[in-house]
């Protein structure tokens, strides 16, 4: 199933998924959740997280994986449940499903791997990449946050 994108013509910033109102809400969550992240930045990562979204929709199982802002992104949309649930539908045509990897699992082909699998998704969605929200994965270091498990899953997380 395709789904076409309702965004101005033309345009590849990802931002243009996103209502204002909503854009401005998350970037102040995402602020007062993250005292080290500015306003500023913290549009962009909204903005990134629309794009990965709307990559996970045109590739369900194809495990994407966010890069550690856009993951902040995503947790932070995920607890605006109505906001999220209005942009799944809106751009997917269902509930885009946050999977952790299990513990002890990995994603297929590592995190750089997944990494750049998910930059191509995002470009061939025909989104602009903010690629200081995408650091090499070997740049990432080692973290708590799921960003190097977490994908879109259509079937919940279930092996099929």
């Amino acid at each position: 199933m395709t789904i076409a994108l309702e965004r101005p013509v033309g345009t590849t910033d990802p931002a243009a998924l996103v209502d204002p109102e909503v854009m401005e809400r998350l970037a102040v969550r995402v602020t007062k959740d993250h005292p080290d992240i500015e306003l500023p930045i913290a549009h962009r990562i909204i903005g990134q997280t629309a794009a990965f979204l709307a990559a996970s929709a045109a590739l369900p199982g194809a495990e994407l994986s966010p890069s550690k802002a856009v993951d902040v992104g995503w947790h932070t949309w995920i607890l605006h449940t109505v906001d999220y649930a209005a942009f799944c539908e809106r751009v997917a045509g269902r509930f885009i499903h946050h999977v952790p990897t299990p513990d002890g699992e990995s994603i297929e082909g590592g995190p750089e791997a997944a990494r750049q699998r998910t930059l191509d998704a995002i470009s061939a969605a025909g989104f602009r990449i903010d690629h200081d929200l995408w650091p090499d994965a070997a740049m990432m270091g080692e973290c708590s946050q799921c960003h190097a498990g977490c994908t879109d899953s259509p079937n919940g997380g279930k092996k099929q």
